[in-house]
């Protein structure tokens, strides 16, 4: 992999980690522009990677926000921060069931199908438009409506289904406010992140697969997917507090349409 295509990458997952257009999806068309597995097979310690920057950048994003969520933790009080840390827990439930008990069958859609990509960005295309149609609501998360994003977040682990875009989306569809809703949505994903990342050094310790990367283009690919990924977070917060999502979902679209037309005659 050289640095060049290693910055590609990153500034692909660091944007769309948080843009609601799919970052999974975006990195299967990748893998097919690449004409190769480059996009996330061809490294396990590079996707290890990707996934620590855009950590790095939520954290960095929300630094105040999370640094009272612990200040208020260690009070050992049930407060505001208590409560918005257990619907976290509750947001994970969706994905970790689906992650445990269905592991093979979705790492096998990561294979380059890009007629599935195609229709989950139109997927997305959809669920952003018609969450662009409510109006909105000054609710605020509770148990319930966490546990409800959560099975968007589950769902989000298709390619091509958009993370953001579909937490969000439904976030705002079941009353929460926008502000809420941004919030939320990329808090939430911390956990998951983490997860994953030690899942993938744990395969990536036990096979110890031969390194087809070398450290520049493993740290062009951090910083790229920092760097994108904190521009990224930013912009995604403003956009959703002006309801812009609408072009967002022109864009899945257009590229859903595009995805299947050429997997259907390529």
């Amino acid at each position: 992999m050289s640095i060049i295509e290693a910055i590609i990458l990153g500034i692909i997952q660091g944007l769309t980690e948080f843009l609601p257009v799919s970052s999974s999806g975006h990195l299967e068309l990748a893998k097919v522009l690449f004409g190769s597995d480059i996009a996330g097979k061809e490294s396990m310690l590079f996707t290890i990677a990707l996934h620590a920057a855009t950590a790095l950048s939520t954290v960095v994003v929300f630094r105040k926000d999370i640094a009272q969520i612990f200040k208020d933790l260690f009070a050992f009080k049930w407060n505001e921060s208590s409560r918005f840390s257990w619907y976290i827990v509750i947001s994970m439930i969706p994905v970790f069931i689906i992650g445990m008990a269905f592991k093979d069958e979705v790492e096998s859609l990561f294979d380059g199908n890009v007629i599935l990509v195609g229709s989950s960005l139109l997927f997305t295309a959809l669920l952003l438009f018609f969450s662009g149609r409510y109006q909105a609501k000054a609710g605020r998360v509770n148990g319930l409506r966490a546990f409800v994003i959560g099975i968007a977040q589950a769902v989000a682990i298709l390619p091509g289904v958009s993370r953001s875009g579909s937490t969000i989306s439904v976030a705002l569809i079941a009353g929460v406010s926008r502000e809420q809703a941004a919030r939320f949505s990329f808090l939430m994903v911390l956990p998951v992140i983490a997860g994953a990342m030690i899942l993938e050094m744990k395969d990536f310790l036990e096979v110890q697969p031969q390194r087809t990367i070398d450290n520049y283009s493993l740290l062009a690919g951090f910083i790229s997917a920092f760097v994108a990924g904190v521009l990224a977070c930013n912009w995604m917060i403003k956009l959703v507090k002006r309801s812009k999502l609408d072009y967002f979902a022109l864009y899945c679209l257009i590229v859903g349409l595009v995805a299947i037309l050429y997997g259907l005659f390529s």
